[in-house]
This record gives structure tokens, C-alpha cells and sequence, in this order.
């Protein structure tokens, strides 16, 4: 694949990613199978690995997925609540058993646990009573839950035992089982209600209801598996050791989880509990490892994203045959043109499905999809599932090949794609319905301007009056109050909670109004690059591609795409229009303060275990002053910091590398 094929794929799966990212965790409604999700996100992380100058910072393979919903109070979590590396192959844990023992030899253990498909949580308690729930949000920061959680009756408001710490945080996962699923949802239909498509979906829609009575009525559970705190090594060795612990705390564990010694224990385990998941009155989609000494897994250490002293191994989704009765094709904000299976509704993983994804041409093509044909189709428990592959022998004779369209399905404009990319657009940004209401609703979204009362519905009934065509018309809404009033279900307080949100959103940083202009390629982090980069919207718009190119990992594809929007006449006229209304279109700087620069350009790595510090609190002192903290060792390091433990291979390339070793007190006493 050459650069430029790379760099448009790695563009289709991040835009990709990131929306099935927000489906699953912030809408907790998922359009794609946890398989095809992980393949993609593979196949994404091997392009930037090939082709390291277009790995966006904003990359999906370096997130963790997710979003904040804002109905919650929104809070930082201390320990990030980082994702794990998932794995469908036994021969890939084999493989990640050999990068750990190349770290650590054979002297270590692994802690197996079923991965129970819920919602992540993360619980903290203080002097033995639970003050606070946060749901993993994007895994920095998340939703304040506490009212809800305390509903739940297998987590505990007050331990019943003693030796914990003053104050720690347990993660685990708040899940409901099967059968309180289908009670539940047989009442919800009975209702006229619509109903969740899994128990997970049930579970993660209640934890986001705002009334925590009504939380209440629905029967949650939680598993507790993991224990956070200060100095935590000085009070457990090893996670199987904390599991104990927490058990006569009375806390909910997991009475299936094991401890196994090698790989091929974890194997078994997990061989084991493929058909014994069955038998579970909840749903489990895979098995945990975690090395299990707190110590090693210090050693071990993280990559970007995921710890490397834990792996995910997944159950492949189960699979039926159906017929494909149609394709339809829908239209983003962006002009992109994207294919939906319609099939013969059959039963799949205790649900219906009547549709399922095909992503783009070449997947149709790849396919090589006839009309009527029988198709299998996989599900992992989500709402839209895969076509996986045609049954050949069951194609209806004379059978018609699909053909994707040459024209956009809603305009009727004729249909173009670009060189190198696998998508078609619809070039008509002036006259297609779903791409001006697409547009719109990205701006008034909560990561762009999140304009408080417009919602995507609301946006919908103001194009179709006739009330607004382009974002500024929105800065225009007052003026037409008295039509307003006479639109059904507006009522006099909607109004204004709608036209109080538009003005307020005047006072949005540039960096939001940037990326809330719906820029192809330009997400939330290349939006932030080029503000700080340029400063203005004046100084961007009569920038060069190539000027822009050079700003530190825009690249020439992001380059092209921001000086094709600024030389478009409609789109200069808009900003005219934005102007005039008040938007914030300049940066307000600001200074960052550090206690000191006597690290100023010295780079370091912590590893093994501290007498007097814990490795976070060395790493908070080691970037307070001015240095660096680095993932390996390399010619560029200049100090690594050694404690006891430290694992062999570290030591041994430091070594090679002539790297000095300090102490944790020769650390302090550079910074005093």
C-alpha cells in the first residue's frame, strides 16, 4: 500500500472508530460487533506503526474509547481507567506470554477472570464509606454516578471489616443478569416502550437515568477486580493477595476467577469457560490475564493506551444465515455515502436482526454481493451486526449483482471518490438534506459548541421550516421568535433555554469553533494543533498547505483539506457571517506554571519498587521540575531511576547503553 492509500485508510478508520467509540460508550446503543471493532482498530494500529509520521494524537489507538455524557457532574480520575489490548487468537496470548517472560523470566503468575460485558466503574471509599462512583467516561475523566450506585445492593456503603486504607478506589464492572433483562424488557414492551437490545445496553442506559429511585427498581449487580491506592505495593504483593482482601471486605468478587502459573493453565481456563459461559445467569465475552504480582506488573509498565501486564481474550461472536433483501444508503454531515444491509429478520444472540453494516464499495465488492443472496451474518451482542460471507450454493438463479450507486440517494447529484479512498461523497454541500442538518448538529454538539437546547431533533424541525440552511442562521433564530412559538411541542421555555444556549455559545474557545466547523480531518486534537499554531482564523485562512503542513503532526493530507475549506467562497462568507455574530475566532494564551526547570531537557524512567516514593509520586516530582518521562531505553535517556525488582531486561540494556542509574534519593537531591 502506498503513503498516500495508507493515509486515506487510516483516515476512514479513525473517523470510523470514533463514532462507533461514542455509540458504545456515551449512547451506550453500539452499531458494530466487538470483532470487527477490534479488527479495524488492529488494522488502523499497523498503518501508523507502518507509517509513524500519520499517527494522529487523536488516533482511536490511542485513546481510550469513549466520551462524557453531560448530564453528570464530569470528574478527573486519579489512576486513568485504561483499556485493555484484546486478542480473538490463542497463539496471540501465546505471544504476549513470551514478551512478559522475555521481561520478567518464568518466576510470575497470571490472575484469570471472566470479562463480564458490562459497564466499567470505578468506586471510591474513604475511611471505609463510599463517597463517590465514576463511570470510565474517556478514561481520563467521567460521569459522577454516586446517587445511582449506592442503589445497587452488592456494593457495599460502608466495609465490614478492617486493614484497608484510609482512602482507595476499587474498579469493577456493574452488569444485570438475563433473567431480570427479559423481565424487564417484557415490561418495557408491554409499555409501548422501546426495548434494549442486551443487557448491557439495559444496565449502562440505567446507570445514566438522573432519578436514582428509579435506578433503584432495576436489579444491578457488580463484580469488584481490581484495587487502587497510595502505596498499595507496602499493603499487598500480588492482585490475587488483594482479591482476598476485598472479599472479607465485603466486597462482590468473582467466585470463577483463578490463578493460574503458566499459560497453558490460562488456556485451559479459558477453554473451559467458552461452554461454560452458557451456563452463567450473566453474559461474559471473553477472559482477563493479568500478571499478578503488583511489582512485575510496575515492571511491565504501559504503553499509550493499555497496561503490557494484561491482555483480553475475546470469544468469537456467534454467526446465522439469513437473506438480504436490500441495501440502503445514508448520507453523513460530510457528504460520505455509507451502505446498510436490510435482511430477512432472524434470531441472533437472543435478538432480532434485521439489519447489518457494510461500510463502503469495496466491502460490497469484497463481498461480491447478488440480490436475494443467503448470507451469514456474525453478532457479538450489539445491535448491528456483520455480513461475514455468502452461502454461493443458495444464490437464486439469474441472480442480479449489486451495484453501488452512481448518484447521492437523497440529491441525486452524481456520486465522486476520490483517489485512494474507499468511500463515495456526495459533493452537493449546498443542497443535500442530510449533510446541512449533519453539519449543523455537529456544531451545536457538546464536543464542538454544545449549545444547550438544540438538540439533533430540534435541528431537524428548524431546517424543514425553512428557519435555518447553515450554521450562521442559527445566530439568527431570535429574530424569528414568533414563528417559533407556533412550531408544535415549542414551548415559551424551550425557546429561550434554545436561543440562551446560541448566545451563550458566543463565549466557546477558538479551538471549539474550529473543530465545530466540521473541517474533514480535523478532530478535536488537530483543531487544538492549529490554534496554538496560528493563533487567529485570519492568520489559518491565508495559510499555505504547505505552511500548515509544517505545523507538528498536521501532514500534507490534513494540510490539503483545512486550505481546500478556506478557499471555498461559501465558506469564507460564512465566516464573515460568524464573525459579525461574535464568535471567538483568536486564542486566549495562557502560561504554565512548574515548581522549578532544573530537569529542564533531562529525560528518565522509573522502574522497580521505592522506599520512601511510590513510581507516580517520582514521576509527578520528575515532570513538576521541567524533565521528561520516557517508555524505553534508548541512547535518547538520560537517567534511569532504579529501585528494588527492577526487572533484568531494563537493567541489562541500560547497561549496554552505558544509561546512568540513580537512586530514588539522588532524584530528590537534583531537585532540591
Amino acid at each position: 500500500m502506498s503513503k498516500k492509500d495508507a493515509a486515506a485508510r487510516i483516515a476512514a478508520l479513525t473517523k470510523e472508530l470514533n463514532e462507533h467509540n461514542y455509540k458504545y460508550y456515551v449512547l451506550a446503543q453500539p452499531s458494530i460487533s466487538d470483532f470487527d471493532f477490534d479488527s479495524r482498530l488492529a488494522e488502523l494500529a499497523s498503518l501508523e506503526q507502518q507509517y509513524p509520521e500519520l499517527l494522529d494524537p487523536d488516533s482511536p489507538t490511542q485513546k481510550v474509547g469513549g466520551d462524557i455524557t453531560k448530564q453528570f457532574i464530569t470528574v478527573r480520575h486519579k489512576w486513568p481507567m485504561l483499556s485493555l489490548s484484546n486478542t480473538y487468537s490463542e497463539q496471540e496470548l501465546k505471544d504476549f506470554d513470551t514478551r512478559v517472560r522475555k521481561v520478567l523470566g518464568d518466576d510470575f503468575q497470571y490472575v484469570c477472570e471472566l470479562k463480564f460485558d458490562g459497564l466499567s466503574m470505578s468506586l471510591t471509599y474513604e475511611n471505609g464509606l463510599l463517597t463517590r462512583g465514576v463511570t470510565r467516561g474517556d478514561g481520563t475523566q467521567g460521569d459522577d454516578v454516586t446517587a445511582n450506585i449506592k442503589t445497587i445492593k452488592n456494593i457495599p456503603s460502608k466495609l465490614r471489616s478492617t486493614g484497608y486504607p484510609d482512602i482507595f478506589e476499587i474498579r469493577g464492572e456493574v452488569f444485570m443478569h438475563r433473567a431480570a433483562f427479559e423481565r424487564l424488557n417484557k415490561e418495557r414492551v408491554e409499555n409501548d416502550e422501546i426495548p434494549y437490545a442486551n443487557p448491557r445496553n439495559f444496565a449502562a442506559g440505567t446507570i445514566k437515568l438522573q432519578n436514582s429511585s428509579e435506578v433503584a427498581k432495576r436489579p444491578l449487580d457488580c463484580f469488584l477486580y481490581f484495587l487502587y491506592a497510595d502505596n498499595r505495593d507496602k499493603l499487598f504483593k500480588t492482585q490475587w493477595e488483594s482479591m482476598q482482601a476485598l472479599k472479607q471486605w465485603g466486597f462482590h468478587v468473582c467466585e470463577h476467577t483463578k490463578l493460574c502459573n503458566n499459560i497453558h493453565e490460562a488456556l485451559a481456563f479459558i477453554s473451559y469457560w467458552e461452554q461454560g459461559r452458557h451456563d452463567l445467569s450473566y453474559d461474559i465475552d471473553g477472559i482477563v490475564l493479568k500478571v499478578n504480582s503488583y511489582a512485575q506488573q510496575d515492571e511491565l509498565g504501559f504503553t499509550a493506551k493499555s497496561p503490557r501486564w494484561a491482555i483480553s481474550y475475546k470469544y468469537k461472536a456467534e454467526e446465522v444465515e439469513t437473506i438480504l433483501k436490500s441495501i440502503s444508503y445514508q448520507v453523513g454531515r460530510t457528504g460520505a455515502v455509507t451502505p446498510v444491509a436490510n435482511l430477512e429478520p432472524v434470531q441472533l444472540s437472543g435478538t432480532t436482526v434485521k439489519r447489518a453494516t457494510l461500510h463502503n464499495a469495496n466491502e460490497i465488492a469484497r463481498l461480491n454481493l447478488h440480490e436475494l443472496d443467503t448470507v451469514l451474518v456474525e453478532k457479538g451482542g450489539e445491535i448491528i451486526p456483520k455480513i461475514t460471507s455468502i452461502n454461493t450454493a443458495k444464490r437464486v438463479p439469474d441472480a442480479v449483482k449489486i451495484a453501488y450507486p452512481e448518484k447521492c440517494p437523497v440529491c441525486g447529484t452524481i456520486l465522486v471518490r476520490k483517489e485512494g479512498e474507499a468511500v463515495h461523497y456526495c459533493p452537493n454541500e449546498i443542497g443535500c438534506h442530510p449533510q446541512i442538518v449533519g453539519r449543523i448538529q455537529h456544531f451545536a454538539s457538546r464536543k464542538a459548541m454544545d449549545i444547550e437546547g438544540l438538540g439533533n431533533e430540534t435541528i431537524e424541525v428548524l431546517y424543514k421550516k425553512g428557519l435555518i440552511k447553515q450554521i450562521g442562521d442559527l445566530y439568527n433564530l431570535h429574530r424569528h421568535q414568533s414563528i417559533l412559538e407556533q412550531i408544535e411541542r415549542f414551548g415559551s421555555k424551550s425557546i429561550s433555554n434554545m436561543l440562551n444556549g446560541i448566545e451563550k455559545s458566543k463565549e466557546k474557545p477558538f479551538e471549539k469553533v474550529l473543530f465545530g466547523l466540521g473541517i474533514r480531518y480535523v478532530g478535536e486534537t488537530i483543531a487544538r494543533k492549529l490554534v496554538l499554531n496560528f493563533k487567529n482564523i485570519d492568520a489559518l485562512a491565508t495559510a499555505s498547505s504547505t505552511e500548515i503542513a509544517e505545523v507538528d503532526e498536521i501532514g500534507k493530507r490534513i494540510a490539503e483539506s483545512v486550505s481546500d475549506y478556506f478557499s471555498s467562497a461559501l465558506h469564507q462568507q460564512q465566516l464573515v457571517e460568524l464573525k459579525m455574530q461574535g464568535l471567538q475566532f483568536s486564542i486566549v494564551e495562557q502560561e504554565i506554571q512548574l515548581k522549578s526547570y532544573k530537569l529542564l531537557e533531562k529525560t528518565f524512567i522509573i522502574s522497580g519498587v521505592f522506599e520512601y516514593h511510590s513510581r507516580e509520586e517520582l514521576t509527578n516530582l520528575i515532570l513538576a521540575n521541567g524533565g521528561k518521562i520516557m517508555t524505553s531505553i534508548s541512547t535518547k535517556l538520560n537517567y534511569l531511576v532504579a529501585g528494588d525488582k527492577m526487572g533484568p531486561s531494563k537493567l541489562a540494556k541500560a547497561q549496554k547503553l552505558n544509561i546512568p542509574m540513580i537512586t530514588e534519593d539522588e532524584l530528590i537531591k537534583m531537585i532540591k
